[in-house]
Formats: structure tokens, sequence, C-alpha cells
């Protein structure tokens, strides 16, 4: 297949359209097919071969396409993004005539998927040869995605099983990539809300709800909702095949601080297993009440963290450290429910929090027992903590 002619390909492609074979089409209009090596299938200039063989719109996505393979061969990522650009635009033309069938959905979930990749590329390019700055182009992939998106939501017949709502979630996916890529979360609200109103919401595949679950749980822990994510994360985890180690581990980036912040710590054996010891010494120390642990640990895997996207979330763990730390305080006055303010402000110094006073202690107490995680109350007036002497220090710890 790596030395097929042009001819023989577009002739592949024709039958494959002409019996609207979405799946075929496809796989022959994807940068995974071998057709792609050929010399004789990359050409600068193919639009009069490709117009002998295939009709509107269909002619100018496989020429864009062709052309696009030129510009792989050459290395030019610019020139393959803008081609494949093309291809998606004339696909969407062609989607749009389509009023009744959904038979084109695998090819637009081909073009759609590679259009991505070559923006990635080609933002990483423009910058190296300052023609563009980093991201410009995965914006405006977006903005195409988008177009085949309402394209497939403005599908309103009864008939589900031929609605072309069944390529809403693909497309969700994709976009949610580009968008946490070019760190613009906020657009992923409206289409979070535009599948959680789909009445096919649980029909899809497997493989597409695990992505997408994963990338809401992603968002909801971004937005500090941690039981929203912890269920989106958990939902993704479990069902992704246990053989797919990588996109377990990478799952659980995130699963685990969200956890955490919900008081569950990961046992060594997790940790062990999927090859993220960073977190092992953080969880130490939050368990332990060990603030210099904590950051020392922070410290210690910052960059592992940071390319995460996880460290200022970690940071977070403070306050539950804090109520570790403080349930000492009280264990070391057997339990005494009136605890001298000033004892909590040694045990912060001890841990070499800069500059604590009194006051300070006080606020972070204060939002402790705002948290729910003491009970009791500040007493100003004898410069006490008076906590409840049924269950102060309300149990967080469980494992995962």
């Amino acid at each position: 297949m790596a030395h097929v002619s042009l001819n023989s390909f577009l002739q592949s492609i024709d039958y494959a359209l002409q019996n609207k074979d979405g799946l075929s089409a496809g796989e022959l209009l994807s940068f995974q097919h071998a057709h792609i090596a050929s010399p004789r299938c990359q050409l600068e200039h193919p639009e009069s071969q490709v117009q002998r063989v295939l009709d509107s719109p269909f002619d100018e996505m496989v020429a864009a396409h062709v052309r696009c393979c030129w510009a792989v061969a050459n290395h030019d990522f610019i020139e393959a993004y803008g081609c494949q650009a093309v291809v998606v635009q004339a696909f969407t033309k062609a989607m749009q005539s389509q009023k009744e069938e959904n038979w084109s959905l695998p090819l637009m979930f081909s073009v759609c998927l590679d259009l991505r990749r070559f923006a990635i590329s080609a933002d990483v390019q423009a910058v190296m040869k300052s023609r563009g700055k980093a991201g410009e182009r995965m914006e405006k992939a977006a903005e195409l995605l988008m177009g085949c998106f309402r394209v497939c939501a403005s599908d309103n017949r009864a008939a589900v099983e031929d609605s072309k709502k069944w390529g809403m979630l693909n497309l969700v996916n994709q976009l949610f990539k580009i968008y946490f890529k070019i760190n613009k979360l906020h657009l992923c609200k409206p289409l979070i809300r535009a599948i959680d109103s789909l009445a096919i919401k649980d029909r899809f595949s497997l493989s597409q709800l695990i992505t997408y679950r994963y990338y809401v749980g992603r968002k909801a822990m971004f937005d500090s909702d941690y039981k929203g994510a912890e269920e989106y994360l958990t939902f993704a985890f479990e069902r992704c095949h246990r053989q797919c180690k990588k996109n377990k581990r990478l799952i659980l980036i995130y699963l685990i601080p969200v956890k955490m912040l919900l008081g569950q710590m990961p046992t060594f054996a997790v940790l062990h297993k999927y090859n993220l010891k960073q977190f092992a010494d953080v969880a130490r120390a939050v368990s332990s009440g060990n603030l210099l642990q904590l950051n020392t640990a922070l410290l210690k895997h910052e960059a592992f963290f940071i390319k995460c996207g996880i460290y200022l979330i970690l940071e977070k763990l403070k306050i539950i450290t804090y109520r570790n730390l403080f349930k000492k305080v009280y264990l070391i006055h057997q339990k005494n429910h009136l605890l001298p303010l000033d004892d909590f402000t040694t045990a912060l110094r001890l841990m070499q929090v800069e500059d604590i006073d009194d006051d300070e202690t006080q606020c972070i107490i204060a939002n402790l027992i705002f948290e729910n995680k003491i009970k009791g109350y500040i007493s100003h007036q004898h410069q006490k903590l008076v906590v409840s002497k049924q269950n102060p220090f309300p149990v967080l710890a469980t494992v995962l």
C-alpha cells in the first residue's frame, strides 16, 4: 500500500463514498493509513486529477488531503494543518447536505482527529519559526470542530439510531483536549451542558464515556467541586481497562489529589503499581500533620506536580495537615476540651511556619471549624479553643 497509485487510492475513496461506507472512508482518509507513505499520493497540486474521479464537495476534501500528504512528507506541519482545515471544512459542507443519515460519522471522527493533531504540531513549528503564537492554530481548529458539533447537535429527527447526535461526544472529547491544552476551561461548560441534556448520554461507547468523564472530572477539580470530581474520575478509573495502565495512571494523577482533599489517603501499593511515588511523601506528611514534611515533599516533586497542573491543588492539602497537626496538640493535652491557642501557635512554629502569631492561628482554626474539620469554637476571652467532648476531630482518613 505504501506504493499505491493516486488513481487507485481515489477509486477506493470513491467506492467507499458511493456506498456510504463511512468506516472505510474514514480509514482511507486517516493519517494512520499506509497510503500516506506513497510518493504517488503526495502531490502539491492534485486538484485536476481528483476532480476527474470525485464530485463536489468530496473532490475538494480529498484534494486537500493529498496536498496534506505532500506537506507532511516535507515536514511542513503549518501547511499540513492548513490543508487539513480545508478537509474538515469541505466535510462539514458535505455532512450538512446529508439530511436523513449519519453514515459519515466515522469519517468525521477521522478527519477531526487529524486536524487536532496537526494543529498541535503546527503550533510548535510556528513558534519555532516565529510564524505565530502558541495555541493559535489549536484555537482555530476548535472553531472548525465546533462547526461539526453544531451540525450534529441540530439533528432533531425522531429516529435516534440514524441521528448525527451520536457524533457529539467524540467531538466534545476532541474539544476538551484542545481547551485543556490552551487553558480555556470555561469553554467546556456549554459542551458539558449539551451532553448532559442528551437522551442518549449514557449510550455512547464506554471508551468515549471514560474520556468524557475524565475531562469533566478534571474540570470539576479545578472548580473546587471535589465530590463531583471524585465521582467522574472514579468512573473513568474503574472502567478503564486493566491493561491500559498508562491511562489508569493518568486518571490517578488527578483522582489521588481529589481523594486526598476529601481525606482519603492512597496506599503505597497503589502508588507503587502505577509509578506515582511522588505522592507518597505528600500523603505521609498530610496524615501525620507534618507541615514541614509537606512543604519539603511539594518542593522535591515540584516540577512533576506543576507539569501535571496539580501543584496548587496539592497546596490546598495544608488545611487537612493543619487539622491533623492540631489533633496531635489535642492528644498531648490528653483530650482536654479546653486548649490554649498559643499551644497551636507553638506547634506551627515547630513546623517552621514563618511569622505566625496567635491572630493568624485563630484564622486557621476558624477555617477548620467552618469546614467541619474541628467541632468547637474559639473563646476569645480566655484565648482557648473549646472543642466538642464527642468526636472533636471528625474522621477524614480512609484509604484509596
